[in-house]
């Protein structure tokens, strides 16, 4: 009899075990599809100081989205409002759709091979995907470049959107229904917790946080998972640019970098009044031109971008290390040096 008694205690357990460990697996699978941003608040963690204000008249996420796609959108008057920039709009610098493989660190090759296998440019900006999960913007060497501009958009993302309307964009700044349907706009993109590089044992110790009293625990396992700020190095062309030395680089990715970001400006003068295309004589040119010190100089261009001028007021913006680091580089003009043989 008490043997009896005893397997049915433990079939009961198992039972019971399995409804938990059942229970468990379907809240990680809705954790999964869950933002991060709502989650770390569930968690407890102090609410992102960027969230839309959508008693504003006009403001709303659709109209975010075409300020950010086509540069302007119907007002609280009805009526179409006047571009931000007659010289680019967001997606020129940005993907508003994921571009890093691992959020928690800055690989350019690793992202020029993740845009590459799903169709996007590979572009000088970090992706708007995410942006509102982060806390710092415009790091790095960026003060080298809009000095005291930096000190309002480092830690405000208002500002930080602001920054990038009047200067990178060389627009005016946004009305009160613009920045506020951007913000909401970006706020439907930000980042899920299936973007995350989350183990089975992290999804389980987020699932059972506050249950166990492990909420802290549970904030850092996620944070850790991608960068609060996307770092910015600027650095100069090499010291040698002789033509004729050997070219040592990868053909193959320096292909990818002309046609996903080169060609992603230039061609069809999309955002340049530079034209290039896949042809020889595009090839040939920037491959003649590449280790001089001039305007049309790759080498020149990329490190130390160009800048806009009352008559011309389009330009471009240089590449971090970050984006474009020195072997990218020598890919690139591999590619070119091969191309044009």
């Amino acid at each position: 009899m008490k043997r009896k008694y005893a397997i049915a205690l433990v079939l009961f357990g198992v039972v019971l075990w399995s409804g938990y460990r059942l229970s468990l697996t379907e809240q990680v699978e809705e954790l999964k599809m869950k933002p991060v941003a709502e989650v770390l608040e569930t968690l407890g963690d102090e609410p992102l100081p960027h969230k839309p204000d959508l008693s504003v008249p006009g403001a709303s996420a659709e109209n975010g989205r075409d300020l950010v796609l086509y540069g302007s959108a119907f007002g609280p008057d009805g009526r179409l409002g006047k571009r931000i920039s007659r010289h680019f709009v967001c997606t020129a610098c940005h993907n508003v759709e994921r571009d890093e493989p691992d959020l928690s660190l800055s690989d350019p090759i690793a992202r020029l091979e993740y845009v590459a296998e799903k169709g996007l440019p590979y572009l000088q900006g970090s992706a708007l995907y995410g942006i509102v999960n982060r806390t710092s913007f415009y790091n790095g060497d960026y003060y080298k470049k809009y000095g005291d501009l930096v000190s309002k958009a480092r830690n405000d993302l208002r500002e930080a959107i602001q920054l990038c309307a009047t200067e990178c964009s060389q627009g005016r700044p946004l009305e009160d229904w613009e920045m506020e349907s951007v913000l909401a706009y970006l706020w439907t993109i930000g980042l899920k917790m299936d973007d995350l590089n989350l183990s089975d044992q992290d999804y389980q110790l987020i699932a059972e946080a506050k249950s166990q009293g492990r909420q802290s625990k549970a904030i850092a396992t996620i944070k850790e998972k991608y960068l609060p700020g996307m770092p910015a190095t600027f650095v100069p062309p090499p010291e040698d640019r002789k033509r004729n030395v050997p070219v040592s680089g990868d053909a193959n990715r320096g292909k990818l970098i002309y046609e996903l970001s080169c060609l992603h400006c230039h061609q069809d003068r999309r955002y340049s009044f530079f034209l290039l295309d896949s042809s020889q004589l595009s090839l040939q040119f920037l491959d003649k031109h590449f280790s001089k010190y001039d305007r049309y100089s790759v080498y020149q261009v990329v490190r130390y971008g160009t800048s806009p001028v009352p008559w011309k007021r389009a330009y471009m913006p240089q590449y971090t290390l970050e984006k474009l680091n020195d072997q990218m580089l020598e890919d690139l003009r591999t590619y070119l040096r091969q191309a044009t043989m």
